[in-house]
């Protein structure tokens, strides 16, 4: 073969005659597989298939992962489900080609593999990964509405229990390097030192492929799997309607219908796929996939000043939101510092943060090390020594601003001074320090170990340079940050907060709360607003809505009050509008007299998207992909609808408008359609 180069691909050809193809998309930072990558690929394939080899070794030349998966913007551009299938069909047929080669093949993982890059590894005969904290292999198709496409479907059952990887697809979660070598999906897990040798000794011994084990003949049978799928379905049914989200429900129709011939479910394969990525499901969560690549890319790269850079974060309150913050730091490789004046808070918190890292890290060596990162510090030693200090007490303006002023004279004349506040305007803060430009807030969202989003609060008088650091250290620590202006509630609970008052209001007028959080989960919600508050906690909730009525003006259900002031304040009690025993909510025995969900759920939603259009309008967000993302990273709105706004322009503005405008002549102000409605697409 003449020495061709190529864009994508750099060809190494060794001694002992196997080649290295090592994959280097140009102009990007991470490889994934789009089209032209494939092509080259197919080229490059076709012409070693002609030739006398030992075997070949695919890997990535990148510092930063094997492949990220297939090239999402492409399918932004798929106009119908015919191109489409053409789509699917040549990646198919690259792996394919792949699949078939003369020589022995490998892929050599060094790193994170999602998606076509698994499917691209398991086209191989051997697959072999680095053992590394970031290696992580995972089917995440079902995130964006599809399933694999390339073949995946058809060769992680050669490997793989079907019950197992059927729940890989179904949930799109990943799996560490070990796990994956456990469950047959690679054959071993490389330290980094080996893992090039390894790979030549694979090849040159070619030890026998590895098989799904003997239990899958029987899970996989025509006659048990309808069985099994049944089952799935329920199992699916508890978090995803099939009207909402069709893909799970087509892989397992998938492999119960066609399993048994490769070439046959191939070909379904590339058929379900073209047809769940024109629906608007799957355009909706490729635009949720890609607004997250945009909150991303609002961090710029790693500062040049050494002084910028954060390694110590001082976080003074060890509640449950200031201590799931430093556990989450010192989860990211940061230095953590957690102050509280009261002892037991700060036991607590560490409690909490050795229970998170025995079940993320697992290791006990990788558990004391996350722990020695984590430093109880009552006296406040850490703050001369922080790079940056994070607030996070209560909601009390007046506390906070003591606080700064006796905090400043200790900082370092670099460090970054943040506030959690979940509702306080900047502006109200800020003139307790002598230097207010200092001041930011980074709003966390609860709980801090699984929420993705950090509110960036700008003041009025924040330096730029401050808020671009703020951004940067949310990216740092693995969180989508977005900027928000620095007016009452910000976006989130600017929005959330009237919504769950409806809710409230609705229970006040006979509904029950069990088809109040029922309506709103119909709409596609993680979970009912009445629900909510009770994990939020009411007295928080009622907090944040008193200074939330106090601007906007409308009014707090009775009973938020009244539940508070009994001491019923949610989960945290164990008493809220459910009860709470080990976490799980029991329902109050009442009978609504009035259960059409439609009402409950346009009450709620029309509400809920008043308040959105009213923050577009009032500019909160610089535009209305930051706001959709916002509200679906901060509050699980419906991602299958992509968005608030984008929601009320797929469905007609104009629809939404009188709807708006009948609620409100029914029920009072509170609906009346903001100005901002105008000035969406009919």
């Amino acid at each position: 073969m003449s020495e061709e180069t190529f864009k994508h691909w750099d060809i190494e050809r060794q001694d002992n005659g196997i080649v290295w193809l090592g994959m280097d998309v140009e102009n990007s930072s991470t490889n994934v597989l789009s089209a032209t990558v494939l092509a080259e690929l197919y080229q490059i394939l076709s012409k070693l298939s002609k030739q006398t080899l030992t075997g070949i070794a695919i890997t990535s030349n990148k510092n930063k992962g094997f492949i990220a998966g297939a090239d999402v913007k492409e399918f932004t551009q798929i106009s119908n489900q015919q191109e489409a299938l053409e789509l699917v069909q040549y990646g198919q047929n690259v792996f394919k080609l792949l699949d078939n080669m003369p020589c022995a093949t490998i892929a050599v993982i060094n790193g994170f593999c999602m998606g076509g890059g698994l499917e691209l590894a398991l086209a191989c005969d051997y697959r072999v990964a680095l053992e590394d904290a970031k290696t992580r292999l995972s089917l995440p198709e079902v995130r964006l509405g599809i399933h694999p496409g390339y073949g995946g479907t058809v060769r992680i059952l050669r490997h793989v229990n079907p019950l197992i990887a059927m729940d890989l697809m179904l949930t799109g979660r990943s799996v560490s390097a070990s796990y994956a070598k456990k469950i047959g999906l690679i054959d071993d897990a490389i330290p980094m030192r080996l893992l090039h040798s390894g790979a030549d000794k694979m090849l040159l011994s070619k030890p026998n492929k590895k098989k799904a084990p003997k239990i899958s003949k029987i899970l996989n049978n025509r006659l048990i799997r309808p069985i099994i799928a049944m089952q799935m379905r329920k199992q699916v049914a508890k978090k995803a309607k099939p009207e909402h989200y069709p893909a799970p429900y087509a892989i397992i129709n998938h492999w119960q219908k066609y399993y048994g011939n490769e070439d046959i479910m191939l070909q379904h394969e590339a058929q379900s796929v073209a047809t769940l990525s024109i629906s608007d499901t799957t355009r909706n969560l490729v635009r949720v996939f890609l607004l997250q690549d945009e909150l991303k890319a609002l961090a710029t790269s790693a500062p040049d000043n050494e002084h910028e850079k954060i390694k110590h974060v001082h976080i003074i309150g060890a509640g449950v939101m200031g201590g799931d913050i430093a556990t989450w730091c010192a989860s990211q490789g940061l230095q953590v510092t957690l102050q509280d004046l009261k002892a037991e808070s700060l036991a607590k918190a560490k409690q909490r943060a050795y229970r998170y890292f025995k079940k993320r890290l697992k290791k006990p060596l990788l558990i004391k090390v996350a722990m020695d990162r984590f430093t109880l510090d009552v006296n406040g030693y850490g703050i001369p020594k922080a790079d940056i200090v994070i607030e996070a007490i209560f909601e009390n303006k007046e506390a906070k601003r003591d606080l700064y002023a006796s905090i400043e004279p200790k900082l370092k004349s670099n460090a970054l001074i943040v506030t959690n506040t979940s509702s306080i305007e900047i502006e109200q803060l800020c003139d307790a320090i002598t230097d207010p430009t200092r001041l930011v807030g980074l709003h966390f969202f609860n709980p801090v170990t699984k929420m993705p989003l950090i509110e960036i609060v700008k003041g009025a008088q924040t330096n730029s340079n401050i808020t671009q650091r703020a951004i940067n250290f949310a990216k740092q620590i693995g969180k989508l940050p977005l900027p928000t202006k620095s007016s009452p509630g910000f976006l989130v609970n600017r929005i959330l907060t009237p919504y769950m008052i409806e809710a409230g209001l609705l229970h006040e007028t006979g509904h029950s709360i069990k088809d109040i959080d029922h309506a709103a989960k119909e709409f596609g919600m993680p979970m009912g607003p009445v629900e909510l508050a009770d994990t939020v906690g009411l007295d928080v909730g009622l907090h944040v809505g008193k200074l939330l009525s106090g601007a906007y003006g409308y009014d707090i259900p009775n009973s938020f009050e009244a539940m508070v002031n009994k001491g019923y304040l949610g989960k945290k009690s164990g008493q809220g509008f459910y009860t709470w025993k080990k976490a799980k909510k029991i329902a109050p025995k009442e009978k609504s007299t009035k259960s059409d969900h439609k009402i409950i759920q346009d009450r709620l939603i029309l509400r809920f998207l008043n308040e959105a259009v009213a923050c577009h309008r009032e500019g909160v967000v610089a535009n209305k992909d930051l706001l959709d993302a916002g509200i679906i990273f901060g509050t699980g709105f419906a991602p299958f609808r992509g968005g608030p706004i984008n929601y009320i322009e797929s469905m007609g503005a104009a629809a939404m408008h009188r709807s708006l405008n009948q609620l409100n002549i029914k029920h009072g102000d509170r609906y009346m359609p903001d100005s901002g409605w105008q000035n969406l697409k009919q």
